[in-house]
């Protein structure tokens, strides 16, 4: 008996064996090794940047794709890019370099505290709740889930001010950040020769009066910089005020006509040097 149970069961094993053999070779898939190749390039971050699920996504999107001008690696930028196009036998056009903003200035001085909140420390279940601990309903509430989602470390709550900031050499743009953030403050901005940018730091939609006293360097709405920008790249929509930095030019007039101060200038010398440095050039 026990030797009819063994030719049995071993019969049946065999016989199990031999149908998902054909089963396996009927419905195997075969995968283009350009996807393993084209992985193999790209920084394996997986941070969702590109608009794909992770890296292998984005590699395979890319070898069914006829062309690579409306794909971008974030993370590894143009030289990643360029080896993948190499691997593929495709063109990649340049893609502009961006650096995520954080288009608030709501810091202690700027926007006082009218309350303290007791609770889950999370933007997103705040958000949710009511306003914040102060009188901006627009404003960053620094709990930091733009920083829990930055793979890179680029992004931080600056402990003086209580605003998130970002460390432009750090970004990647991938717009992890920018998706986390409740408030829709991240935004990301080209970056301008020797890094530059001009933008709104601001995001309030209240009237004027009410912008500037919940905050002292709210956009109130004036439309004095729309009107001092030559070159029609300021608009401004419920009260608030945009700069396009496709048509921005740098010149600054827009930050020189803002009363409240809300337009950002990053990376710009100080009048006195960039005199200075114009005159030694000359």
């Amino acid at each position: 008996m026990i030797i009819i149970s063994v030719v049995v069961l071993g019969g049946i094993g065999l016989i199990s064996s031999v149908l998902l053999y054909i089963i396996s070779k009927k419905f195997e898939i075969q995968e283009d090794p350009r996807i393993g190749l084209t992985l193999e390039a790209l920084p394996s971050a997986n941070c969702g940047g590109c608009g794909y699920p992770g890296c292998a996504g984005f590699a395979a999107a890319c070898v069914k794709a006829e062309s690579l001008d409306e794909l971008l690696c974030p993370v590894g930028g143009k030289a990643v890019m360029d080896k993948v196009a190499e691997i593929l036998g495709k063109k990649v056009t340049e893609v502009e370099a961006r650096v995520a903003v954080v288009r608030c200035q709501g810091d202690c001085e700027a926007r006082a505290k009218t309350n303290v909140y007791d609770g889950l420390k999370a933007c997103a279940a705040v958000s949710k709740l009511y306003a914040g601990e102060t009188a901006c309903a627009y404003g960053c509430l620094a709990y930091g889930d733009c920083v829990r989602v930055c793979s890179f470390g680029a992004i931080y709550i600056n402990e003086s001010t209580g605003l998130a900031e970002v460390d432009e050499d750090k970004c990647t743009s991938c717009g992890a950040c920018v998706k986390a953030c409740p408030k829709n403050l991240i935004e990301l901005r080209k970056k301008g020769p020797k890094s530059r940018m001009i933008y709104v730091g601001c995001m309030s939609k209240d009237k004027g009066g009410d912008a500037k006293k919940a905050c002292a360097r709210a956009c109130i709405g004036c439309s004095k910089c729309e009107k001092a920008c030559e070159f029609g790249a300021i608009s401004l929509v419920a009260n608030l005020a945009y700069i396009d930095f496709q048509k921005c030019c740098l010149c600054r007039k827009c930050v020189s006509a803002c009363p409240t101060n809300a337009i950002m200038e990053l990376n710009f010398l100080p009048e006195r040097e960039a005199t200075e440095a114009k005159a030694m050039a000359e």
